[in-house]
């Protein structure tokens, strides 16, 4: 049926472009060949849009998303009132929830290369919000996506959700985009491997691709699995004595997907853009806001060396790195308003009191 649709709209343009051409040169073509002519040129310029498919003026902009998580389901709401969606995933278990919320499904896996191959040509826009695999020092995933994505017309705009932990621990100084990247761990090399391939595969790209690079701090929200700070304070898990406290990063899940709509369709090429919020907070005095906020015991203070004996070597990581970050580029560049400019507006103490 769509392919009938389209034909019907392919014929109503040709023919379209057929009268016009008579009123504008004031004479009517006789005779078959004259007609077939006419249809050969206009054939070629009907089909050197860039899916290969109807004229631009006829489609709505074709929006993938690579890693449809949390994040990029709550992008669907803004993308779909004007683009059409197609989400990318490996469960089928999610499709339907896909659907419902407005995306097309294609079942595929980054971490399977012979599933890939659909996604050539399938969109004008790609965000790319798939995380690397557990293992390595290289982005395996996104190597496989760009490998599918340049067997036919690449996407105009990449946007690519990377990690503020690309730059290392900068012992709490303020950090910009123009900061040299230090990954200190093998989770942050991976994100600086990602970043790599895709910066050289847009510059080398002969069809114009554009790139953004989002550089994403810790991710909260009240109903994010996993992403709020009040069941690691109700599980009594210690924090950084004032003398070795780093500062650390949040942003709401709803701001970020807010700015990965508006990078789709904004922002300067080839540029990095931290997206956080406004909160300038050393973690362990976060937690202990969280504990005095939602009436919880306030967790116990342990120096750097004491601490290592209750949390895990990826919490440890955390704690190693202390940074504050710069986000006037986002709000100049992405013109984003942030709807929680601190977690105490994300976290709904001040609807709550």
């Amino acid at each position: 049926m769509r392919a009938f649709f389209e034909g019907l709209s392919l014929a109503l343009v040709i023919v379209r472009k057929f009268l016009s051409a008579q009123a504008i040169h004031g004479r009517r073509f006789h005779g078959l060949w004259s007609f077939i002519h006419l249809f050969k040129q206009l054939f070629v310029s009907v089909h050197s849009s860039s899916l290969g498919a109807l004229p631009a003026r006829f489609r709505r902009t074709q929006v993938l998303i690579v890693g449809c998580g949390d994040v990029g389901m709550r992008t669907l709401p803004q993308l779909t009132k004007h683009c059409r969606v197609v989400a990318l995933t490996s469960s089928p278990e999610k499709i339907q929830a896909l659907r419902d919320g407005g995306a097309r499904p294609l079942l595929g896996d980054l971490d399977d290369p012979k599933t890939l191959p659909r996604l050539a040509g399938l969109s004008h826009k790609v965000l790319h919000l798939a995380p690397p695999a557990a293992q390595g020092r290289e982005d395996q995933r996104t190597r496989s996506l760009l490998r599918a994505l340049a067997l036919r017309k690449p996407p105009q705009k990449i946007v690519y959700g990377s990690t503020t932990g690309v730059y290392g621990n900068c012992h709490g100084q303020w950090v910009k985009e123009t900061q040299l990247v230090n990954p200190q761990s093998d989770r942050a090399r991976r994100r600086v491997d990602a970043e790599q391939q895709l910066r050289l595969w847009a510059r080398r790209s002969l069809q114009g691709v554009q790139l953004s690079t989002l550089r994403i701090p810790g991710i909260y929200a009240l109903d994010r699995e996993g992403g709020t700070p009040i069941d690691r304070v109700k599980k009594g898990m210690p924090v950084l004595s004032p003398a070795d406290d780093v500062y650390t990063n949040h942003i709401h899940a709803d701001d970020l997907a807010r700015a990965c709509v508006l990078a789709l369709f904004k922002g300067q090429n080839l540029q990095a853009i931290h997206v956080s919020d406004d909160a300038q907070i050393k973690m362990g005095d976060y937690y202990g806001l969280v504990a005095q906020w939602f009436n919880l015991p306030q967790p116990v203070r342990m120096s750097f060396e004491e601490i290592q004996a209750h949390l895990s070597p990826m919490q440890m990581s955390f704690l190693a790195e202390s940074r504050k970050l710069d986000n006037k580029r986002m709000k100049k560049s992405l013109g984003l308003k942030l709807c929680y400019p601190s977690p105490k507006e994300g976290l709904g103490v001040q609807r709550q009191r």
